[in-house]
Order: C-alpha cells, then sequence, then structure tokens
C-alpha cells in the first residue's frame, strides 16, 4: 500500500486486541506499522441525506468481527470519509459545484416533462394524420407520457442506489431520448401511444433520482433553494413545451415537436456527460475502497476485509428492489401523512395536466384564436408558477430557520408549512376565476388571471409538500416520495382523460367550480392539521422521524 496519507482509508474499525494483528496484514511500509491509536471514526449525524440506503446507513457502526475474525483469521477494516470536512464528501464541495449538479439535474427534469406536454397544441392535427376521432384517445396521446413516469421511479430509484446517481440518471435519459426520437417517426396512433409510454419511463428518472442527488449534496438548512429550483422543473416544463408546441403545430408538422425535444435533450445529455459527477456516498466510498484494494499486497490483503459502513446485508440488490417496490405502498397504508399531502398533491398535479389539455379548447374554440397565438396563453400558467416559486425560494430557509430558533434551535417539518398555506387559497380561486370568465363576452385577460393564480397555487403546494415530506421521512424520504410520485403521476394521466366529457356536460363554469370545492375539502385542512398535530402524528409513526 501507498505510505501517503492521502491513500490511506479515514475510517479503521477494530477491537483494541486486534490492532496488532492489523498492523501484521498490513504491508511494512504502512504507517499504520507506527501502532497509532485505531478507534472508530464516528459518522457525521448531520448530514442529511434523501436517499433512505444513505441515511439509513449512516448511523455509527460498531466494529463487527466475523467467526473468521475471532480465529485470526480476517480483520475488517470499514471505509469511512475523512473526517467531516472531507472535500470528497458532496455535502463538502463547493457551492459551484453544489449547484452545477443541481442546475444538470433540473435541466434534465425539465426536458422530459416539456415532451409530457408539448404535443398538446398539435394533437388535433396529429388526430387529423391517424384518424383519430375520440376525444379521450387524443388526449391518452399526452397524458399516456405521465403513466410512464408512475411506475419508472419503482425501478430506476433502487437502481441508483446499487449503480450509483448518475449513471442511471444518464442511461435514462438515453433511453428517453431514443424513444422520444421514435415518435417522431410513428406511423399510425398504436405506435405513438407506445412509443410515448416509452420515453415516459426513461424521463421518469430525474424525478426518481434528482431527489436523491439534491441530498446527497446539500445539508437540510441549505436545501431549500435546490428543491425550490428542482421542484420548479417539472412544472415549468409542461408550461413552456406547448407554447412552443402551438408555434410548430402552426408552421410546420407535428413531427418536429418530438424531433426538436431530442435535440434539445441530446445538448443537455452532452452537459451531463461533461460535468455531472457521482453524488451518492455509498458508491463513492466503494470506488475509494476498491482503490485501496488494488494497493494492498494481495497476500496479506486476503487476510484483510476492506467494506465501507454502508456494505450491510440491506445492500443486497434483490432487498434494495423489495424495499422499492413494497415500501411506498406501506407507507401509504400506513401513514396519514402520506394520505392525506399524497392525495392533495395528486390532485394539484392532476390539475395542471388538465389545464395542458383543456387550454386549446378555452382560447381556440371560445375566443376562436389561432393555435399558435392560443399556445401563448400558456404564459399565464408559467408566469404564476415562475413568480411564485422565485419569491417562495427566497424565504422557503428564512422561514425554517426564523421559526427554528424561535423553537429553541430546534426544526421541525411542520417549519416547512407556512407556504403552502396561501397556495390552498389561490388554487380555489383561480380554478373559480378561470371557469366563470371563460366567456367569449369576456375579455382574455381574464382566465389568464386565474390561469396565474392556479400556477402559483399548485407550486406553492407542491414544493410545501415536498420538504416536508423529505424532513418527516428522512430514513425513508426515498420511499416516501415515490409513494407521492406514483398517486401524482396517475392523477397526471387520468385527469385529462374525463376532462373533455366533463366540460362538454357541464361547461368550464360548473367543472371548474366543482374542481375548486374539491381543492377546498382536500388542501385547505391539510397545513393547518399537520400544523397543529404533526408532531403528535409523526410520533405515532413507524416511519416518520420524531
Amino acid at each position: 500500500m501507498n505510505s501517503e496519507p492521502s491513500n490511506r482509508a479515514s475510517c479503521i474499525s477494530a477491537t483494541p486486541t486486534l490492532q496488532g494483528e492489523i498492523a501484521e496484514v498490513l504491508p511494512a511500509n504502512n504507517p499504520l506499522n507506527e501502532k497509532p491509536e485505531i478507534q472508530q471514526q464516528p459518522v457525521d449525524k448531520a448530514d442529511d441525506d434523501v436517499s433512505e440506503h444513505t441515511q439509513a446507513n449512516t448511523k455509527q457502526i460498531p466494529a463487527t468481527v466475523s467467526d473468521e475474525t475471532e480465529t485470526g483469521n480476517s480483520n475488517v477494516w470499514l471505509i469511512d470519509w475523512e473526517g467531516p470536512d472531507d472535500p470528497q464528501n458532496p455535502k463538502n464541495w463547493s457551492f459551484k459545484k453544489k449547484w452545477a449538479a443541481t442546475a444538470i439535474v433540473s435541466a434534465f427534469t425539465f426536458i422530459s416533462p416539456v415532451s409530457s406536454s408539448m404535443i398538446a397544441p398539435a394533437s388535433n392535427k396529429m388526430a387529423q394524420e391517424f384518424g383519430i376521432t375520440n376525444t379521450s384517445v387524443i388526449a391518452l396521446t399526452t397524458s399516456v407520457f405521465v403513466l410512464g413516469y408512475a411506475f419508472g421511479p419503482l425501478f430506476l430509484g433502487p437502481m441508483s442506489e446499487i449503480f450509483g446517481r448518475s449513471r442511471v440518471l444518464q442511461l435514462s435519459n438515453l433511453w428517453y431520448l431514443a424513444w422520444n426520437l421514435g415518435c417522431g417517426f410513428a406511423q399510425n396512433k398504436g405506435q405513438l401511444i407506445g412509443f410515448r409510454l416509452m420515453s415516459g419511463l426513461g424521463g421518469s428518472a430525474p424525478l426518481a433520482i434528482g431527489g436523491g442527488v439534491l441530498g446527497d449534496c446539500w445539508r437540510t438548512e441549505e436545501r431549500g433553494a435546490a428543491i425550490a429550483l428542482y421542484s420548479l422543473a417539472p412544472l415549468l416544463g409542461p408550461v413552456i413545451g406547448p407554447v412552443a408546441g402551438a408555434w410548430i403545430a402552426e408552421r410546420a408538422t407535428w413531427r418536429w415537436v418530438f424531433w426538436s425535444t431530442t435535440i434539445a435533450d441530446a445538448l443537455i445529455q452532452c452537459l451531463g456527460l461533461l460535468y455531472l459527477r457521482e453524488t451518492y456516498a455509498p458508491i463513492l466510498l466503494e470506488r475509494k475502497a476498491e482503490g485501496i484494494r488494488k494497493s494492498v499486497d494481495p497476500e496479506k490483503g486476503a487476510l484483510l476485509e476492506i467494506r465501507t459502513i454502508y456494505d450491510t446485508a440491506d445492500r443486497h440488490w434483490k432487498i434494495i428492489l423489495k424495499k422499492a417496490l413494497t415500501r411506498p405502498f406501506q407507507l401509504f397504508y400506513y401513514e396519514p401523512i402520506i394520505q392525506l399531502l399524497g392525495l392533495y398533491m395528486a390532485f394539484i398535479y392532476g390539475l395542471l395536466y388538465l389545464f395542458l389539455t383543456t387550454m386549446p379548447s378555452i382560447f381556440e374554440g371560445v375566443y376562436q384564436e389561432r393555435v399558435g397565438i392560443a399556445g401563448l396563453h400558456y404564459i399565464a400558467l408559467g408566469v404564476g408558477l415562475t413568480g411564485a416559486s422565485q419569491i417562495n425560494a427566497r424565504f422557503m430557509d428564512r422561514i425554517y430557520i426564523y421559526l427554528k430558533n424561535k423553537n429553541g434551535g430546534v426544526g421541525r417539518p411542520e417549519f416547512r408549512l407556512p407556504p403552502s398555506i396561501p397556495g390552498t387559497i389561490m388554487t380555489p380561486i383561480g380554478l373559480f376565476i378561470t371557469g366563470w370568465t371563460a366567456r367569449a363576452d369576456v375579455p382574455w385577460i381574464a382566465p389568464d388571471i386565474g390561469i396565474a393564480l392556479v400556477g402559483a397555487g399548485v407550486i406553492l403546494n407542491f414544493q410545501a409538500i415536498q420538504t416536508y415530506v423529505i424532513d418527516t421521512f428522512t430514513l425513508h424520504a426515498a420511499s416516501a416520495l415515490a409513494a407521492v410520485a406514483f398517486l401524482r403521476s396517475l392523477a397526471g394521466f387520468g385527469f385529462p382523460l374525463f376532462a373533455p366529457a366533463m366540460y362538454k356536460a357541464l361547461g368550464y363554469g360548473k367543472g371548474d367550480t366543482i374542481l375548486a370545492v374539491v381543492a377546498i375539502v382536500i388542501g385547505c385542512p391539510a397545513p393547518w392539521i399537520f400544523w397543529t398535530y404533526g408532531e403528535r402524528i409523526r410520533k405515532a409513526s413507524r416511519y416518520a422521524r420524531t
């Protein structure tokens, strides 16, 4: 082994009686033969991680001695970070490097939802070419992409914990890129729907893995602004997509909707290959351990077990996959927090996609605008999403720190909820305004105001719920987010399918009134309930932290 300190493991865990045996196993020129005091180095418990496996295994791990060790045939060498300030730990990266990772992951998270909705303004042209007359099938060509969002995270999330965040994220993006390109060459509705579903599976990777990347890089008190940017991407993408898609549909063939997003995604993929580095701690430490194994003398190294602090029985791929497929549903079954907030997030996400698919019928049908001009009204939704998100990003961490200090320096997940209060109010107000002003005798700016308020309400609720779930289920945040993501993606797929029939039967006024009432019944009590009883609910929970 190289005698340079930088090439040594940062943590050697052993009982005092085994120190001499370790020294004998290591090469003669290793500094450990100088017989320093060998102690277990505690892991920095302040480094919260969104990944449940990272969280679950960063606890202080005592030295474990196998049966072979007791007979003197083997010793255990645990690999950990070089102390709490190790620059190789992603949480200790510079802000520039952290924001680079955040920006690239957010870009991946942005381009996929752009594809999810960009076809909406061009769907009529596509329907004419393929002879589709059923309005639900037309809506299906848009929303089936989101169905991939429901199922992709269930296996892509655990794959990232086995093979690493960066590798799975970029390979999944290549999968999305290939199928999205294929959509532009589809020859019938069956091919288009099938290709859209497959591209949605690959495009779901940033939604499944992005939160883990942020948890790997950012500490709890820092991650508010990063999550604000990351959570804006999947909501802003579906807004920008239709604006561009409308003009493409008017000036060119609908197939360029898919070809243009493929070109943009290829550029993002190049940036990812150049600048996105691995952030998952177990993978980084395993690489470090592998380097040490290669540098140890083969004969003596055979007697020394070198492994990371994460190498437990739970790190087997079968266990990881089993947990990923079952724990989200266990959380939904047992946890009232996931039940209420998950259903509400599903509702607002479904509401977003309902708006995305029905806005063309308002401005092309009621106001008789051209496709390109009608597509510009998606900007109103974008203004609400972006404006509220940026304001919330400035105050989210400040509010949390203020309430934490006011609570004697003890933070609570409920301190993430205040932004959801205006969000739960804006959403039904926006629905009422949009529904009852979508008439030819009312200026188009009126429904745009309602649409902007809905967008603001959606993003405020989305960000508050996202951060609350992460802080509440710290050890099992990946599963909790997977449960919420599964529900919201099913809603994003299903809502557009019933919207045409509902509006045809009830009109925009009554239809949006029903949605507003549901938003009030589900959403408005939620912040008060969890602010008042959240700590009591968490204490009774089997998964939430107390």
